[in-house]
C-alpha cells in the first residue's frame, strides 16, 4: 500500500512546503511550518468524483445600483470605524491583543442592536455560556434578547443559526477555535481556519446576515493564521491599546464599504467600554505646559482631527553610541529628523541620548508630525518651554524644507475649539481658514523654526498672517 503523502504548511502565510524546515521560504518566519494532511479539506479525499457545476445567471454592467443597507449599532465610535454601521451580508474581521476588550466591545454592540429590535446571535468558542453571562451582567446587557451559544464545530454552528428567522448579526468568537469535519487537521491550523471562515462568509453572502469574526493576533500584532483570511472578508478592524492606559482605539485597515483611515476611541472602565467623543481632551488631560521638550501635534485620523502631546528628552551621554528610544512613532523617521537637524540646522545631537514619547500611548502614523517632533527635540536640548497655546504640524523634507499637509482647516479648527490660539504650520498651505480667530506662524524651512525656538522668539504674532 502506498504511503500517504503529507505536506507542510506555514501557519503565518500559508506557503506549502514539500518537507519540514525551520524557516518559511514565503514569509521568512521561524518555527511556523506544521505538517498537515493534504487529503483533508472541502472536496478532497480518495474516491470522490469531481462535482458537476451549475450555471449561474449573467448580468450586464448597466443595471441599477442599490446602495448596501447598513445596520447602525447606535455606538457612535463603532459606527464611525465601520463607515456608518455593519453592512448586511458582509463579513468583518476584528483582531486585537488578548484581554484588550474585543469580546467586551462585541457584547456591547450585540446588546445595542438587540435593543433596536435586531436578531443577534453570539457564538463563543472560548468561553462557556455561564462565563459569557457573567460578562453580560457586568456590562448591563443581560436584559437584552441576544441569543447565546457555546460551540466550535462549523457544521453545528451553521445548522443552529440557520434555524428560524434569519439573524441580522452573527458574532463568532473566535475563528481560531473553529473546526470542521471536512478538514483533517487540528483546530487553529491554516486549513481549519480557512475552511471555517469560508463557510461563514458563504452563509453571510447567501442569507444577507452580517458576520463578525474575532481573530487572535501574533506577537507582532498581526492577525494569526493565513493572510488570505484578511483578503476574504469585507472589512478588517484592529482593536488597539496599551494595558497601562485606559483608552482603546478601533482602527480600520480594510473596508470595502467605507473609508480605511477612520478610528473609534473608547475608554475602558469596570462597566465596559465608554465612547470618547473628543479624543483630544483625553490625550491632553495631564499636560505640563511649562516643561521643555513638549509640543502639541495637530494630527488627523481619517476625517477626525486629534490633538496629542509629543514629549522629547535630550540628555548628554558618556556612551560611545547614544541611545534612541521611541514610543508611539516610527524610529526610522526619528533618525531622519535628527539627521536633518544636524545637517541643515547645526543642532548637534551625536553626543546626546534621545527619548521620544507620544503621550497617552497614542501612535502617530502620518508624516505631518515631523515639525512637532523637531520642535520638541530643540526645546528639550535648549531647555526652553514652547508656548502653551501653540500647536505644530508639517512634513519635513531631507533638504530641510517644510512641506504643506492636508486638512489644515480641520486641524486649526480643532485647536481653536480646545483653547489653542496659535499654530506653527507650513507656508503656502492650501486650505487656510478665512476669518479665523486663531493666529498662526507660517514657516518654509526647519532652520527658521529652530532659530525662533532657540531665540525664544516663537510667539503668536499680533496680527493674523494669511501668507
Amino acid at each position: 500500500m502506498a504511503k500517504a503523502k503529507t505536506q507542510f504548511i506555514c501557519q503565518n502565510c500559508g506557503t506549502v512546503h514539500s518537507r519540514w524546515a525551520g524557516k518559511c521560504d514565503g514569509c521568512g518566519e521561524w518555527n511556523t511550518i506544521v505538517e498537515e494532511d493534504p487529503m483533508g479539506g472541502i472536496g478532497s479525499g480518495p474516491g470522490k468524483a469531481p462535482k458537476k457545476g451549475r450555471p449561474v445567471t449573467l448580468t450586464s454592467l448597466s443595471g441599477e445600483i442599490e446602495e448596501a443597507p447598513r445596520i447602525p449599532t447606535g455606538m457612535g465610535e463603532l459606527d464611525r470605524a465601520t463607515g456608518g454601521g455593519f453592512v448586511r451580508g458582509s463579513a468583518v474581521l476584528i483582531g486585537g491583543d488578548p484581554g484588550i476588550g474585543k469580546s467586551t466591545l462585541l457584547m456591547q454592540a450585540a446588546a445595542a442592536l438587540a435593543r433596536r429590535g435586531h436578531r443577534v446571535i453570539y457564538v463563543s468558542g472560548e468561553e462557556a455560556v455561564a462565563q459569557v453571562r457573567l460578562r453580560a451582567q457586568r456590562l448591563g446587557a443581560a436584559d437584552t434578547d441576544v441569543l447565546l451559544a457555546a460551540e466550535t464545530n462549523v457544521e453545528d454552528i451553521l445548522a443552529t443559526i440557520s434555524e428560524g428567522k434569519r439573524p441580522d448579526l452573527v458574532i463568532i468568537d473566535s475563528i481560531q477555535t473553529l473546526w470542521s469535519d471536512t478538514a483533517d487537521s487540528a483546530p487553529g491550523t491554516v486549513t481549519q481556519v480557512r475552511t471555517g471562515v469560508q463557510a461563514m462568509i458563504r452563509y453571510a453572502k447567501q442569507t444577507g446576515a452580517t458576520m463578525v469574526l474575532v481573530g487572535h493576533v501574533t506577537k507582532e500584532g498581526q492577525i494569526a493564521g493565513p493572510r488570505v483570511v484578511e483578503h476574504m472578508v469585507d472589512a478588517v478592524l484592529y482593536f488597539e491599546g496599551d494595558r497601562g492606559h485606559h483608552y482603546r482605539i478601533l482602527r480600520t485597515v480594510k473596508n470595502r464599504f467605507g473609508p480605511t483611515d477612520e478610528i473609534g476611541v473608547f475608554e475602558m472602565s469596570d462597566k465596559g467600554l465608554r465612547e470618547v467623543a473628543n479624543p483630544s481632551e483625553l490625550f491632553l488631560g495631564e499636560r505640563n505646559e511649562k516643561a521643555p521638550g513638549a509640543a502639541v501635534f495637530a494630527g488627523m485620523e481619517g476625517t477626525r482631527p486629534v490633538l496629542v502631546e509629543v514629549q522629547a528628552l535630550v540628555a548628554a551621554t558618556s556612551l560611545g553610541t547614544p541611545r534612541r528610544a521611541v514610543v508611539g512613532w516610527d524610529s526610522s523617521r526619528l533618525a531622519m529628523i535628527l539627521a536633518v537637524l544636524e545637517a541643515h540646522c547645526g543642532v548637534r545631537l551625536g553626543q546626546h541620548d534621545v527619548y521620544l514619547n507620544v503621550a497617552g500611548g497614542y501612535r502617530i502614523s502620518e508624516p505631518a508630525a515631523d515639525m512637532a517632533i523637531a520642535s520638541a527635540l530643540v526645546s528639550s536640548l535648549a531647555g526652553l518651554a514652547l508656548p502653551a497655546d501653540c500647536v505644530y504640524f508639517g512634513e519635513v523634507s531631507l533638504s530641510g524644507a517644510v512641506r504643506p499637509v492636508s486638512h489644515t482647516a480641520q486641524r486649526l479648527k480643532e485647536a481653536e475649539k480646545l483653547g489653542f490660539s496659535a499654530a506653527v504650520l507650513p507656508a503656502a498651505s492650501a486650505d487656510l481658514p478665512k476669518g479665523s480667530k486663531g493666529k498662526w506662524r507660517e514657516v518654509d524651512s526647519l532652520p527658521d523654526l529652530v532659530a525662533r525656538i532657540a531665540g525664544s522668539r516663537l510667539k503668536a504674532p499680533t496680527d493674523q498672517e494669511d501668507g
